[in-house]
């Protein structure tokens, strides 16, 4: 089983057991996340696909740790002007290992515009 989910603006293929570096979640290391944007879920060849996330679909992750990525060196030069600039980026992410996929499990968060409509 494996689904498509969205996280942190980018899409990830992931199953069960399985270790993730994402962009940094502004969550605790050792903490739960829930992650609602599924977009296809695939259960023994039994495929799901959103329009465009499944409705009741959840991914379940624990944060590992907190850490940075690989310097990525960024050296721009222009030919006979001498302009030469270097910097250098590292960028923050944070791994995650996926906890369990609900292909229907989870409730959506009503909205407040939602729950006035309700009440009346």
């Amino acid at each position: 089983m494996y689904a498509i989910v969205e996280i942190a603006g980018q899409q990830f293929k992931v199953s069960k057991d399985q270790k993730v570096y994402v962009h940094r979640l502004a969550t605790e290391e050792g903490s739960k996340v829930t992650f609602d944007k599924v977009l296809l879920v695939d259960d023994n060849n039994n495929i799901t696909l959103g329009a465009p996330a499944i409705e009741g679909a959840s991914v379940e992750a624990k944060v590992l740790q907190h850490l940075q990525g690989d310097k990525v060196i960024v050296f721009k030069k222009k030919r006979r002007k001498g302009y030469k600039k270097k910097n250098g980026h590292r960028q923050a992410l944070t791994q995650i290992v996926i906890e369990g996929i609900n292909a229907g499990g989870a409730k959506k968060k009503a909205t407040k515009k939602e729950t006035a409509e309700a009440a009346e």
